[in-house]
């Protein structure tokens, strides 16, 4: 079962009463990611009043974290991470940045510029649908290198590297559920002029 995550890393920003907001989203994979994403954005506004965030560091949605970094219990870092689960999105974490601008926002209103501005961000983010993907390389001949590509081109399928040595590997991720069919496939029209090694199993993102 796959999940969908943002794609890279993407900062927006917003001033509410004076105070300036600047919201950062990226995809993490694990705990260890979204701890060293958090300190990296935190050492980046190291100047800032509030570094709040939250994330889900993995496809299943346990163990989420948040933290309010020093505003009133509740105000920053739960509406950060609400809006992730509503959004359902997985191995995504979320710093919200403060400039207090003088204006003191009160509880609901701090609710509101937390949640608001990790909304505003995640709906500008490029969205990615990791799925179950098999890993594989097709070592071919060089006269039929035009065939495979088109056969890539007109698959599911995502070619992530090609080698150009005495023969022609093309690294590929497949969809788990579409890899056997597809390898089949492909050895069929290639009359078995093919060597097909399997690498691994693993998520990959396909764009949305």
């Amino acid at each position: 079962m796959g999940y969908i995550s943002v794609s890279g890393e993407l900062s927006t920003e917003k001033v509410i009463e004076r105070s300036r907001f600047i919201t950062t989203s990226a995809h993490v994979e694990g705990e260890e990611q979204a701890r060293a994403f958090i300190a990296k954005i935190s050492e980046r506004y190291r100047d800032a009043t509030h570094n709040c965030y939250a994330y889900i560091a993995d496809s299943t949605g346990n163990a989420p974290r948040f933290s309010d970094n020093g505003e009133p219990s509740g105000t920053a870092g739960m509406p950060i991470l609400d809006v992730i689960k509503n959004k359902k999105l997985f191995c995504t974490a979320v710093v919200v940045t403060r400039y207090f601008g003088g204006i003191k926002l009160g509880a609901g209103g701090l609710v509101r510029a937390y949640s608001g501005c990790t909304a505003e961000n995640l709906d500008m983010a490029e969205k990615v649908n990791y799925l179950p993907c098999e890993e594989y390389t097709f070592t071919i001949g060089y006269e039929n290198v035009d065939l495979c590509n088109r056969y890539f081109s007109l698959s599911d399928c995502e070619v992530k590297n090609t080698e150009y040595l005495s023969d022609v590997t093309f690294t590929v991720a497949v969809k788990k559920e579409l890899a056997e069919k597809f390898c089949s496939d492909l050895f069929d029209r290639l009359n078995g002029r093919v060597k097909i090694s399997r690498l691994r199993e693993f998520f990959f993102g396909f764009r949305m």
